[in-house]
């Protein structure tokens, strides 16, 4: 009989499978089939088979985003609340309402169905309360229930009704669950917190006592939990974490990801706000004895951590190895501002190895890389190969890495200069005018980081694209050139030349403007004579009108600077000597003015000089006037009937400025100051300010002034003088125990000694002190240490009678030797 039950239990069984497969195969295949209608789904809930009820919870569950049942109430609700009332909970009565309607069973819900239930509890509390409340003494018994799953996905529905009115009970609740036996209970009891306080915030100290009781609990992935809680409720309770703070760091390596990371940013935090900026880590040496030590050569700087800092930056070592890119940037976060290079330098591997997870994940850890990059470049000259641009790379990807190359560029051999330098000049010539525009600005920053000659080479590099037929190129490569220039100006005077030699072929207005521009400058800082400003003025102006609004009035401005600079050298040849009575012709402008070598192709260039040196003035009556004079009110001519007015309005600005020829100074400070060398930050420059691995890190500026919504940085340093005491963070003793410490089943040994150990002492009326065990144990061993002291004492003393009674025999014999020798005698 027993083997017949065995083989009918297992053809039961694989029935079950069967139709289990059967089913699951069905719904794959109707998955968007209609809904059932609702009186087939009631007669699917109202079933006695458990399977004919979940297909019916499952087909309630997938319809809930549908529009075949009203939002508030569908008609199937009563039916599926049943689901988790048993039969034997509450008594029947007449008329009861459809939502205590049970089914005809005499046993408990299975689990199965009562996760179904809740989480359709969940989806529609929050539009029925009064509905929901009375499922409230169901979810309360399920905290008693024996199977510790459904206590904890009972405590986990009750937090999750939101509805103010049963704050309190999910308070008790919680309270509940923090003393429960079960880690799974606790766990979902620290994840409930933060629910109840966004429920009602008057449940705040109430919360935060339980908060201290599970920072402390021996299990890993409850004190993670805990952790996630209290950062979210009281974050600035850092007192809260002291006791529990070599407890958090052991149990860090066992924690889930999520728990790592809430861990990480609370222990970051309270190891920062309790170091002091002007030591470094816990370091009382005065500054200017370090001072002192350090411009000694015999000195080796060693830098000393504090215990708890160097327990949490060995403990979140092993953390570098996680499969998660968040707690490898949590990591590198925490030695980035709380470790020393050393340790920094272990974590740029694995978040190099970053750059091979997706495209969203290498863009986050890009701008990482980039941060720890602009503070620490010489760490990543290693990793120089995983910075080359890839084809398949996304835009924003193949800017962070530019940006990269360049800030290891100063850093790395000549070998990596040279590739480096050639990786940028290959997508310096591409068809994407975005990623071309990056790689010139790139060369430009490579060339002011690096020495003299790498920066001569960098130019060389960029007026080589000057010839190129792409105009981005062109005009992005004179204006990077046009800021090297800048920084250095007496010793680019050739390269002016040069460029302005290149004047017609370069098509781009922006890199005429650019040129023409630079003509203007040099010819504030080179005298006329030893410079090509006016001849260059003479041959654009014939062209004027051809001219793109920009390159005109960069035209209409060298005019006013070659006048301004004309006015000015007559003003001190006026004060040294008479005016000539004649002006020198035309065609001396350029006497000296050319001065280029003579094994160089200029192009032409010479032979246009010479031609406009031909031309001489033809306006009547007016052969008293310089050349350099009717070139400048032949420019304000040609301005006048300029169709753009702001181009009109500055001309009327420098007419009136230069119309006084004795008062030039004003002009003169206006047009002819020098002007501020030009800087070339790296774009992400303006993000340094930025907490590593925020999202404002990634947004920048875009997110608003001071980063996102919700961003928070990171907190000061703490004065000194108010640091707390190290002792706070020893090991708490039984005070420290946790709930389920102090009701755990203790062994009946242990409960005896703590009971001998915590037995008060019983005293009688008249206030002598009763005798127990252990003072009769304690007399007997005194009697025997007496009795054992009285045997030594007889035994001394007949040790001291046998001494005395030889020492009387000695005495007599002796006493009778001498009286018979006497009698001898």
């Amino acid at each position: 009989m027993e083997s017949m039950t065995r083989i009918s239990n297992l053809l039961d069984t694989a029935r079950n499978l069967t139709l289990e497969a059967a089913r699951d195969a069905s719904l794959a295949g109707r998955s968007s089939a209609r809904p059932l209608p609702v009186q087939q789904l009631k007669k699917l809930l109202d079933s006695r088979n458990d399977r004919d009820v979940l297909e019916g919870l499952r087909r309630v569950i997938a319809v809930r985003h549908t529009h075949s049942y009203p939002p508030s109430l569908p008609p199937t609700q009563p039916a599926v609340l049943t689901q988790s009332y048993p039969d034997d909970l509450h008594p029947p009565r007449p008329n009861p309402p459809p939502l205590l309607l049970r089914n005809k069973k005499h046993r408990l819900p299975s689990l199965e169905i009562k996760k179904l239930v809740y989480i359709y509890l969940l989806h529609h509390a929050e539009a029925e309360p009064d509905t929901a409340l009375l499922s409230i003494n169901t979810i309360q018994k399920s905290l008693s229930d024996s199977n510790p799953q459904l206590r904890a996905l009972a405590l986990r529905v009750m937090s999750g009704i939101r509805v103010p009115v049963i704050s309190q009970i999910v308070s008790l609740g919680i309270k509940k669950g923090v003393g429960d036996m079960s880690p799974y209970v606790r766990r979902a009891a620290a994840l409930a917190i933060p629910k109840c306080y966004r429920l009602d915030p008057g449940t705040g100290p109430q919360l935060v006592e339980y908060l201290g009781t599970l920072l402390g609990d021996r299990e890993y992935f409850v004190a993670g939990a805990a952790v996630a809680a209290f950062l979210e409720v009281c974050p600035e309770r850092i007192e809260l974490v002291h006791r529990h703070y070599r407890g958090l760091v052991r149990k860090l390596v066992d924690m889930d990801e999520w728990g790592q990371l809430a861990t990480l940013r609370l222990l970051m935090v309270g190891e920062h706000e309790e170091q002091e900026c002007g030591k470094g880590f816990y370091d009382d040496e005065p500054t200017e004895e370090k001072e002192e030590k350090g411009n000694d050569s015999n000195y080796e700087e060693v830098v000393l951590l504090d215990p708890d800092l160097e327990l949490l930056l060995n403990a979140s070592r092993p953390l570098l190895q996680s499969r998660n890119s968040a707690v490898i940037l949590a990591v590198t976060r925490l030695y980035f501002y709380l470790g020393t290079p050393t340790y920094l330098q272990s974590a740029i591997g694995p978040l190099i190895s970053l750059l091979r997870s997706p495209p969203d994940i290498q863009h986050l850890a890009l701008h990482n890389i980039v941060q720890v990059c602009l503070a620490h470049p010489h760490l990543f000259v290693p990793y120089v190969s995983h910075f080359l641009l890839k084809s398949t790379d996304a835009p924003y990807i193949q800017t962070l890495k530019l940006e990269l190359l360049t800030l290891v560029f100063p850093y790395s051999a000549p070998s990596l200069q040279s590739l480096i330098l050639a990786e940028l000049s290959h997508f310096a010539k591409s068809h994407d005018t975005a990623l071309v525009r990056a790689s010139v600005r790139a060369i430009g920053r490579c060339a002011t980081r690096s020495s003299p000659q790498t920066a001569a080479r960098c130019l060389r590099l960029l007026l080589a694209h000057l010839s190129s037929q792409d105009a981005h190129l062109v005009a992005e490569s004179l204006e990077v050139v046009r800021h090297l220039i800048q920084r250095d100006p007496p010793a680019h005077v050739n390269t002016v030349i040069r460029l302005a030699k290149n004047l017609d072929g370069a098509q781009s207005a922006q890199a005429r403007a650019s040129i023409v521009w630079l003509v203007g400058e040099f010819a504030a800082l080179v005298p006329s004579e030893e410079f090509i400003a006016a001849d260059v003025l003479r041959i654009l102006v014939k062209g004027f009108a051809d001219e793109e609004v920009g390159v005109q009035a960069q035209i209409v401005l060298l005019a006013a600077k070659v006048y301004l600079q004309f006015l000015n050298g007559r003003k001190v040849e006026e004060g040294e000597k008479e005016r000539p009575t004649s002006s020198p012709p035309v065609g001396d402008l350029a006497a000296g003015g050319l001065d280029l070598p003579d094994d160089e192709d200029d192009g032409g260039f010479r032979d246009r000089i010479s031609k406009a040196n031909d031309v001489g003035p033809t306006v009547p009556g007016e052969d008293h006037k310089h050349a350099i004079e009717l070139l400048w009110q032949h420019v304000l001519l040609l301005a006048r009937y300029s169709t753009s007015y702001d181009l009109r309005d500055r001309t009327r600005l420098y007419r009136a400025l230069l119309s006084t020829p004795s008062s030039t100074e004003l002009a003169s400070l206006l047009l002819l100051a020098p002007k501020p060398v030009p800087t070339i930050p790296s774009p992400s420059e303006s993000r340094k300010g930025y907490l590593l691995g925020s999202a404002s890190l990634v947004v920048g500026d875009e997110g608003g002034v001071g980063g996102l919504k919700g961003y928070e940085a990171l907190p000061e340093w703490v004065k000194e003088g108010e640091e707390p005491d190290p002792r706070l963070r020893d090991e708490a003793g039984s005070a420290g125990r946790t709930e389920y410490e102090r009701n755990r089943v203790v062994p009946a040994s242990e409960m005896l000694d703590t009971a001998a150990a915590e037995r008060p002492v019983a005293v009688k009326a008249n206030g002598v002190r009763e005798r127990n065990l252990d003072d009769w144990l304690a007399e007997g061993e005194e009697d025997e240490d007496e009795e054992d002291e009285e045997d030594e004492e007889t035994e001394e003393e007949t040790e001291t009678e046998e001494e005395t009674s030889e020492e009387e025999s000695e005495e007599s014999s002796s006493e009778g030797e001498g009286e018979r020798d006497r009698l001898v005698k």
